[in-house]
């Protein structure tokens, strides 16, 4: 098949999966079409079956904002006629499945049918589904691709309350390279950071309010108490400074390590005993899934789709948002009893394995044949 994947080329969850969907189509020998503003960050410089088409969009002065979604629905066509796309999938509702529905139409005028299959993330459906001047727009893109996909029965359960929808929500879950989430623990950071074989707690996310990081301080700060540790803080945004102040207000900072953006935060998971996640909301919980890849046993919250990924008990522990003293007192119980530990890690690593690439892709191949048919 010859597939178009539009997305977001950024280190988000949605732009992630949609990457390594397409790299997985490649490499069984699928011709995948990237779409998108900027080369995702995931994609790498070079691989057979794998194409990428920039969207430039001009700066009119007649426009205060740029208007991508125009310009990305006439990339799609362009791409679509001239490498004969046999089928588009589009990865976040806003703008891309509104996009594609424009470029469909269009095609449809110079009598080429694309179908389009829409993949629900999480914040395309929850966050925007509190502005109701999104509402129409979202409801009607999604009611007119061919097909739909959200990665969690939580997020289909949002979808169908928040928005106007009657299509048809498969759900596929998001997945992870298994065989890639190997590291090896690096000595010389457990030296440098660790001297003392402290243990360490992990998190990643873009510091937004959603993902409660003066959450995993707190909490930190609480496990410090009966435990020699140190927490690893990768990735920035704009509650970045908040979490700084709140270090030194707690006088934890010397057991603190920001290392700010990486490319590949996830190599950090290496050195870790534990992830940490305290999400107000997780439409599926990509990054909780990745640590248990890496037999990373997870504290996290139990909202959204978390709950489908991570065992209490299990492949880790769960809390109610904000009760960061039970998620405090949960890292503490895995921490002070090393057997204990080891056999989270093993339920965690196994957990993942259900979710590896290989068992997912199937899934969508079918549902790409369906839609043909």
């Amino acid at each position: 098949m010859k597939i178009g994947i539009v997305c977001y080329p950024t280190f988000g969850g949605s732009g992630v999966v949609a990457t390594e969907l397409g790299k997985a189509l490649a490499a069984k020998d699928h011709e995948v079409h990237f779409i998108t503003y900027n080369q995702p960050v995931r994609l790498g410089s070079f691989a057979e079956n794998i194409y990428y088409h920039e969207v430039n969009v001009s700066d009119y002065p007649l426009f205060d904002y740029p208007p991508y979604e125009f310009v990305l629905a006439s990339k799609i066509v362009d791409v679509t006629r001239y490498e004969k796309l046999d089928l588009l999938h589009v990865h976040y509702a806003i703008p891309h499945a509104s996009a594609a529905y424009t470029a469909k139409k269009i095609l449809e005028a110079h009598g080429i049918k694309l179908p389009v299959i829409t993949t629900l993330h999480g914040t395309d459906i929850t966050l925007l589904g509190r502005d109701s001047s999104f509402e129409p727009v979202i409801s009607f893109a999604i009611n007119q691709s061919d097909a739909v996909t959200a990665v969690s029965h939580s997020l289909k359960n949002d979808t169908y309350k928040l928005f106007g929808v009657d299509k048809d929500i498969h759900v596929i879950p998001n997945f992870v390279c298994v065989e890639k989430m190997h590291f090896e623990k690096s000595s010389a950071f457990a030296l440098k950071h660790a001297p003392n074989g402290e243990k360490i707690l992990v998190h990643i996310s873009n510091f937004r309010a959603v993902k409660r990081v003066e959450d995993v301080i707190r909490m930190f700060a609480l496990v410090l108490e009966k435990t020699p540790a140190k927490l690893l803080l990768i990735g920035d945004g704009p509650d970045r400074s908040k979490v700084e102040q709140l270090c030194r207000e707690l006088n934890t900072c010397e057991h603190v390590i920001m290392l700010g953006k990486l490319k590949n935060p996830t190599e950090a998971l290496g050195v870790a005993d534990l992830f940490v996640l305290p999400s107000e909301s997780e439409s599926f919980g990509l990054a909780a899934l990745e640590a248990m890849a890496a037999r990373v046993p997870v504290i996290s919250t139990n909202t959204g789709g978390i709950p489908e990924i991570n065992r209490h008990g299990v492949t880790g522990m769960m809390s109610n948002v904000g009760d960061y003293e039970d998620m405090a007192k949960h890292a503490i119980y895995l921490l002070e009893d090393e057997e204990r530990l080891a056999k989270f890690k093993d339920n965690a690593f196994k957990r993942a394995k259900q979710f590896d690439i290989d068992k997912i892709l199937p899934a969508y191949e079918e549902l790409y044949e369906s839609v043909l048919k």
